[in-house]
């Protein structure tokens, strides 16, 4: 288990906000964050603070994604024409693992990486086992046969709390999914607040 992975509890505690709208998060019972100082009274947060936090909430809820690979996302949603913010979220959410999750084929978006990497995901008929591939439109994910009877997938598809978006069409008898279009901010249910426009100015000014 890598150290990010087994981190995933402390990141809803660090933002202090249950961003995965998971009903075990820590937050639930605690929302302060982690650690001898985690209950000390909170300042007014800088305009830095702001951006900073931004950045790493959104990061934290695509499975903590290195500081490098968030990065090299954001200057590819730079270059795109159009809104940078918009592009951002679109891109992250057209990561394979992303749309794993969304597909709700396993339960965490920490268990979408580790199920991709372990090869139980095809794209478009073809094996695939890297977590950032970028699904295009139309592309078609399937969970391989010998995955479909896998407890973390049986379990993962009669989860009440969460349902798949409609940029999505999944079929849970057959395992498959169809990422329909590319999602704006709106489209994409977060369980807490987003500010991707926070985390551009954060990398405008960094």
């Amino acid at each position: 288990m890598t150290k990010r992975t087994s981190a995933k509890y402390k990141i809803d505690r660090r933002m202090g906000e249950n961003i995965w709208g998971r009903a075990k998060s820590p937050v639930n019972r605690r929302e302060y964050g982690p650690g001898q100082h985690g209950q000390r009274r909170k300042g007014k947060m800088s305009d830095f603070g702001l951006q900073l936090r931004a950045k790493q909430k959104l990061k934290g809820y695509y499975g903590d994604l290195t500081e490098k690979q968030f990065r090299r996302i954001y200057a590819e949603a730079e270059r795109v024409r159009g809104d940078t913010g918009e592009n951002l979220i679109g891109l992250l959410e057209r990561r394979l693992d992303a749309v794993v999750y969304r597909s709700k084929f396993v339960a965490t978006i920490f268990a979408a990486r580790q199920f991709v990497n372990h090869g139980h995901v095809k794209v478009n008929g073809q094996r695939v086992n890297i977590p950032s591939y970028r699904v295009k439109e139309g592309d078609v994910i399937e969970v391989r046969d010998k995955s479909k009877q896998l407890a973390v997938v049986l379990e993962a598809v009669g989860l009440a709390e969460r349902d798949v978006p409609d940029y999505i069409e999944a079929d849970h008898s057959k395992m498959t999914a169809t990422f329909v279009r590319t999602p704006g901010l709106g489209d994409v249910p977060y369980a807490v607040q987003m500010e991707p426009n926070l985390v551009i100015e954060y990398y405008a000014q960094n």
